[in-house]
């Protein structure tokens, strides 16, 4: 085979997410429509729902960065295959930094948005609007077939948690992350604005030049 040929072939990447929509906002940002690229064209991204037996992988890392290779990682492994995690969340200053890597289980129940956020709502009842920063956090990593870490990148987005839930877009915190500048939470803007801001763009953003990379090389 040529290397024009090779260089033309498909590079299937998993992603190693369950969660619907972060696999639908994670499809949208490694290769983004509003950025042609030749190479990261070749990317055929896959999510867990093509592999039912893939294994559950426990996040018990101390860090987002750490829970981001793990995944990746023993996901790889289990594949054989080129496998992306994310490991993401919400660090309220207010909180020490809470619910941090727990962020998906904050409430007790893994995923359950309305809960975790119904929690930190009343954590966060007599904490002044000056005082309710907070950021979204987002690792990323790259495994080989062989489990080997390729690539890593982070991102983080600033705002401020409001007094209640607006807006029905993204999910997770989405409707209680307030965007000052825009006076708006992530639930209220736009995918295509929460795809220039958000925690989760900017670590694809580090990404996406050693992805490129790798392409090339492959």
């Amino acid at each position: 085979m040529s290397d024009a040929s090779r260089r033309s072939e498909p590079f299937p990447v998993v992603l190693a997410t369950r969660n619907v929509k972060k696999g639908r906002e994670m499809v949208g940002l490694i290769a983004p429509p509003w950025e042609e690229n030749p190479r990261l064209a070749r990317l055929e991204v896959l999510t867990l729902d093509a592999f039912p037996d893939a294994p559950e992988v426990i996040e018990d890392a101390e860090t987002f960065a750490g829970n981001a290779r793990k995944k990746a990682s023993e996901t790889a492994r289990a594949l054989g295959r080129w496998v992306l995690a994310d490991d993401s969340g919400l660090a309220v200053d207010a909180l020490g930094g809470a619910p941090g890597v727990y962020s998906a289980r904050y409430a007790g129940q893994h995923g359950d948005d309305e809960a975790n956020n119904r929690k930190l709502l009343d954590a966060l009842r007599d904490v002044p609007d000056d005082r309710r920063g907070a950021a979204f956090v987002c690792a990323l990593a790259l495994s080989d077939p062989t489990g080997a870490i390729r690539l890593e990148a982070d991102g983080e987005c600033r705002g401020r948690i409001a007094r209640e839930a607006r807006g029905g877009g993204g999910f997770g915190y989405d409707p209680l992350f307030l965007i000052p500048e825009y006076h708006k939470t992530f639930g209220e803007l736009s995918t295509l604005v929460k795809h220039q801001l958000s925690h989760r763009a900017r670590a694809f953003q580090r990404l996406r030049p050693g992805l490129e990379r790798i392409l090339s090389e492959s």
